[in-house]
């Protein structure tokens, strides 16, 4: 077992004037991730602290958050990999209480890319992909949704009408999608959208998928 320091950002709206650090003692198997040492402040330490987790595997992206200045799933950073002494702190978006964040204006962005595949007509039989087609959307697809490039983008940060990566990473996927219809593509011309982009990398950087969505940006302003 090894001990580390977990220093924690704690704020509560509906009782707390403004956000403060907390430390806590957590001891750690060896390979021991920063989500277990969260579970073991909340079970044997701090019952009242709040974050969010659900597949514990990489998959659903629940338990996105800053940690140790850098935007990570604390389900698969390992404590060791950090240090003895861990910092935490919620992703940029408004804080609900600790570590949970309100994640509206981001699902809204999704929502605003029209997320699902749109027919120009209706198909008589069944739209058939070819491996090649198919192959255009590897890199695309595996996107889980977390949070941590939109948390991590400079721009979503200073303008609120920017669409963020997570989206625009999206949108390229479904145009891509040759079963997919041409009404998408007014999306690309909207100034929200992919021209509000400034190329700063931050999003392909903490990507737990290795994907880029500044890739795709790029991608989009050269095919407008």
């Amino acid at each position: 077992m090894k001990r580390y320091r977990f220093i924690i950002q704690r704020f509560n709206p509906e009782v707390d004037k403004s956000p403060f650090f907390r430390g806590y003692d957590v001891e750690l198997k060896r390979g021991g991730t920063v989500l277990e040492g969260l579970f073991y402040i909340h079970k044997y330490i701090d019952p009242s602290l709040s974050f969010r987790f659900s597949c514990r595997g990489s998959v659903c992206g629940s338990c996105a958050m800053n940690i140790n200045h850098t935007y990570r799933l604390a389900c698969e950073t390992q404590a060791e990999w950090l240090g003895s002494r861990i910092r935490i702190r919620p992703l940029n978006l408004p804080v609900i209480k600790d570590l949970v964040v309100d994640m509206e204006r981001f699902w809204d962005c999704y929502e605003a890319i029209r997320p699902y595949l749109i027919s120009n007509s209706k198909p008589e039989r069944e739209h058939v992909m070819n491996p090649s087609e198919r192959q255009r959307l590897d890199g695309l697809i595996e996107c889980i949704l977390c949070g941590l490039c939109f948390s991590a983008c400079p721009v979503t940060s200073l303008n609120d009408e920017y669409l963020g990566p997570h989206s625009l990473l999206k949108l390229h996927r479904f145009i891509s999608d040759t079963r997919d219809g041409s009404e998408r593509h007014d999306l690309i011309r909207q100034r929200k959208g992919i021209w509000l982009c400034r190329s700063a990398f931050s999003c392909q950087e903490v990507c737990p998928k290795g994907l880029s969505p500044a890739r795709s940006i790029n991608r989009m302003r050269i095919k407008r």
